[in-house]
């Protein structure tokens, strides 16, 4: 007896919610990214196998490069505008509610404090013009870096209630004094424990 074959139908899905979905999710995505701002001192860091993460939180960077050049970056909008509000009494500055607040979103920086207000009404693109910052004085006759680590340690205190973990990231190619000089100012300040930033190297190099 012969066998009935049955026939074939080509089955088809619909794809058009699918593409919606996508499409949504990549618009979502597209609106609420991020983009990265560059940094006001790159630095080529020296090469490491270490793949220990940093904190997210509690944090203060010192970036050193460019002959020396030394920069102060805090974790936290509400430590930076504790901060500064102690740099501004010890400095007498007059900085406005505004401007304190407009300071308390710029990431890292570095210029004496002669020269915040003008940084301040800066806006990012002006601020991380290369050569547009000239560094945070660091020197015996004039050490503004040690006030700024003091206001940024008592603030993440007084707000955090936590100890300010501190980051050196320096450049590569940058000359030993000058880190010696940052680490020097930590240690005044019995801060003997920070971290050194640097770059993931292969085992094979």
């Amino acid at each position: 007896m012969a066998k009935v074959k049955m026939s074939k139908k080509m089955t088809s899905i619909d794809m058009t919610a699918m593409c919606d979905v996508a499409f949504l999710l990549l618009t979502f995505f597209i609106l609420t990214a991020t983009a990265k701002q560059p940094e006001p001192l790159p630095v080529d860091t020296p090469a490491s196998t270490v793949q220990t993460k940093l904190p997210e939180t509690d944090l203060a960077m010192i970036t050193i490069g460019d002959s020396g050049r030394v920069f102060f970056g805090i974790k936290g909008t509400d430590v930076r505008k504790r901060t500064v509000e102690t740099i501004n009494d010890k400095y007498k500055l007059n900085l406005t509610e505004d401007e304190k607040t407009k300071f308390s979103l710029i990431d890292e920086f570095g210029v004496p404090v002669n020269q915040l207000k003008v940084l301040i009404s800066m806006n990012s693109t002006q601020r991380n013009k290369k050569g547009q910052q000239i560094g945070i004085p660091k020197d015996s006759l004039d050490d503004q870096l040690s006030d700024w680590v003091r206001a940024a340690r008592d603030a993440n205190a007084e707000l955090h209630e936590k100890q300010l973990n501190f980051a050196i990231k320096g450049d590569a190619k940058e000359k030993y004094p000058q880190i010696k000089k940052v680490m020097d100012i930590l240690m005044k300040q019995n801060v003997n424990k920070f971290n050194l930033v640097t770059g993931l190297r292969n085992d094979n190099f």
